[in-house]
């Protein structure tokens, strides 16, 4: 048996704990292990975070209208006000969970990365967009590259890569960032999804 959500969200601050909290009761209901649902509700919260601060307005020279499938016409970067949308995929062996945004995207270069393997010999991007970070920025394999210990920002991208097994980093064509990370899941004894 495998099941998926996917939800449609404001980029509020307020959307946060409600796609965390949903994620986390699929995953209670479902019977994944306690420690793997709290790694990727960790994860989805940090991506979350992430198109609400970084996921609105257009990329220059994009059409003006319902260009980005949201819904919504023109929005000025950093407003709380468009939508994200948040799917998850869940089956017997892995979660699979996907945030997308409308805002400009990452920088031009994408990664591919795990978080037991980071892309060693690639280094970091030296101009991050004004919209959302690079990727790869602070998240080295050396501890010298990640943000500064009393930093308030820079770490969210570097915690889900830590905390889900595959991460990719990429944009949709004319349509903002998109998050995607998985992870192998556990169960506990008489999981729903195991019993099929």
């Amino acid at each position: 048996m495998s099941m998926w959500w996917s939800l449609h969200l404001r980029r509020e601050a307020a959307s946060v704990p409600l796609a965390r909290r949903f994620l986390l009761g699929t995953m209670e209901t479902a019977g994944v292990d306690p420690d793997i649902s709290y790694d990727l509700s960790v994860a989805l919260s940090e991506a979350c975070a992430n198109a609400v601060e970084h996921g609105g307005g257009h990329r220059e020279g994009s059409d003006a209208g319902d260009a980005d499938g949201f819904g919504r016409t023109d929005e000025l970067p950093g407003r709380a006000s468009g939508q994200y949308r948040v799917t998850a995929y869940l089956d017997g062996e892995k979660c699979r969970i996907e945030v997308a945004d409308s805002g400009p995207g990452f920088p031009a270069r994408r990664t591919l990365r795990t978080a037991v393997h980071p892309s060693a010999g690639h280094p970091p991007d030296a101009q991050p967009s004004a919209g959302h970070p690079s990727p790869s920025a602070g998240c080295g394999a050396r501890p010298k590259e990640h943000p500064p210990a009393m930093a308030e920002s820079g770490r969210g991208l570097c915690l889900i890569q830590e905390l889900a097994d595959h991460v990719h980093f990429g944009n949709a064509p004319g349509r903002g960032a998109v998050v995607s990370f998985d992870k192998v899941l556990k169960w506990r004894d008489g999981a729903l999804l195991m019993v099929s």
